[in-house]
This record gives structure tokens, sequence and C-alpha cells, in this order.
């Protein structure tokens, strides 16, 4: 993955319950404080596994926001 709309992507399809929350609460396209703190903390955590296994650079995953 080279840009954020990329990880943002991959975010929302590997965690789909996140998804239909955030498309019900209509907050899905908005940004990350928009998001629940679950929603907010899951993707830190899927951004830090991508880059901790090289799947994304380090400079892309401190520059990623949901």
């Amino acid at each position: 993955m080279k840009t954020q709309k990329q990880i943002r992507a991959a975010f929302w399809q590997a965690h789909t319950e996140l998804d239909q929350q955030a498309r019900r609460r209509r907050t899905r396209s908005k940004g990350q404080n928009a998001q629940n703190a679950t929603t907010r903390c899951t993707f830190v955590d899927f951004v830090d596994s991508l880059s901790r296994s090289g799947e994304i650079s380090a400079a892309l995953a401190h520059r990623a926001t949901l």
C-alpha cells in the first residue's frame, strides 16, 4: 500500500462490523475524530501491524489517519 486512502479501504474491508456501525452512525465518511474510541484504537493497531510487517513504510504509518 502506498496511500492513506488504500490503508483506509483495507481497514474498512478487514473490519466489516466496524464499517457497518460507522455507516449506521453516519460517520463512515468523516474523519477519525468522528469515530468512536473502539474504531480509532482498532485502526491504530491495524496501521501498526501493517508497518511492522513491512506492508507500509514507517513514514506512511505516521501520517495515516482514519
